[in-house]
């Protein structure tokens, strides 16, 4: 259960050490501190994020996530997510390929909207499990609200630093127009057998949107750091959230903010024997907005861009549709071959290393 006592992460591993980012300073425009947060999402592209205010929200959130994954099976599978490239609803443990060669993921979760949790009772994508409804008003709508908060504050830092138009990016994310930001709660079973913990449990991949918002009590996450041959854990420190980069922020950036390529494994040494669970919440442009380099918005990128000419910046695709696509081809039942998995990718190189 989310709330059990857990064992410490051991010492004994290979972690990547993450700059802890004050989210109380960085909102008041404290210089020093916000940029700390621009050379962590310009390098390694994740950062800790400490005093984010979201804590009551995060426990009541996995207490929605335990009695969620507690209602039968059937129950669960009548709002499965499906395969037509749609995210929200449930995902059954085994629906989506971890990779080329289509090995099955281990991870379940339930995934919000957030139009549907903002607007509730109003439906405006679909509807959900009892135990999901029953909380939406006191519990999803407020971390969705607190994690909206904290993409807003980043966004603007991050203008500013791109020499963007006021408002550049905040309007890339309006709250007005749908899209696809969500929260998700996952759940990880225990590994029962030795070698399934060699197995990720989610494959490498970069994330889909602009930004995550992620707590979890447990290890697992690991990170491949540019220039960099070997994946390295990153430890949960209780209380501080981890964010990253996803693509959308990179492209629009012209590569100058960091979405870089993360798994997640079994949880090391003795945490194994434990369910996994993990909360994030996933902001996305409005569906309408086409991913491509700022260009003409900032000389900044316009010179990023320039210097990257290996790099396509310009994807012809909306929101909506980079993330239908990398959606629809991870699952299972989509797959004719590997090249299935090649058109679920984003901006991710492809690791070598296992």
């Amino acid at each position: 259960m989310p709330g059990s006592t857990l064992p410490p992460f051991p010492n004994d591993v290979r972690t990547h050490p993450l700059s802890i980012i004050d989210y109380e300073l960085i909102k008041a425009g404290d210089v020093e501190e916000v940029n700390r947060l621009w050379e962590a999402a310009t390098t390694i592209g994740f950062w800790y994020l400490k005093n984010h205010g979201a804590d009551q929200e995060v426990s009541e959130m996995f207490d929605m996530g335990a009695e969620t994954m507690a209602l039968p099976f059937e129950e669960l599978m009548a709002f499965e997510q499906g395969d037509n490239g749609r995210s929200f609803g449930y995902k059954k443990a085994g629906a989506n390929a971890i990779d080329a060669a289509g090995t099955l993921d281990s991870v379940e979760f339930i995934n919000v909207s957030k139009d549907d949790a903002l607007a509730y009772p109003q439906v405006i994508h679909r509807t959900y499990p009892s135990t999901v409804n029953a909380r939406m008003e006191n519990t999803i709508a407020p971390f969705a609200r607190k994690g909206l908060e904290v993409t807003y504050v980043v966004l603007n830092i991050f203008n500013d630093k791109l020499g963007l138009p006021k408002g550049t990016l905040e309007s890339l994310h309006d709250m007005e127009e749908h899209s696809g930001s969500e929260t998700r709660c996952i759940r990880n079973p225990p590994v029962q057998i030795k070698e399934a913990a060699k197995i990720p449990a989610i494959g490498a991949h970069t994330d889909f949107g602009s930004l995550s918002f992620l707590h979890n009590r447990l290890g697992g996450l690991q990170v491949l750091p540019p220039g960099h041959e070997e994946w390295s854990y990153i430890r949960p420190i209780p209380g501080h959230a981890v964010c990253n980069i996803g693509d959308a922020l990179s492209l629009f950036s012209g590569g100058i903010l960091q979405s870089n390529i993360h798994r997640v494994v079994a949880p090391p040494g003795v945490q194994a024997e434990y369910e996994r669970w993990s909360l994030v919440f996933f902001p996305r442009p409005g569906n309408s907005k086409v991913l491509r380099a700022l260009v003409e918005s900032g000389h900044i990128i316009a010179e990023a861009v320039k210097k990257r000419p290996d790099k396509n910046f310009e994807t012809g695709s909306t929101a909506a549709e980079w993330f239908a696509r990398r959606i629809k081809n991870q699952r299972i039942n989509n797959r004719l071959g590997p090249e299935t998995w090649a058109t679920s990718r984003g901006t991710e190189h492809t690791p070598t290393v296992v």
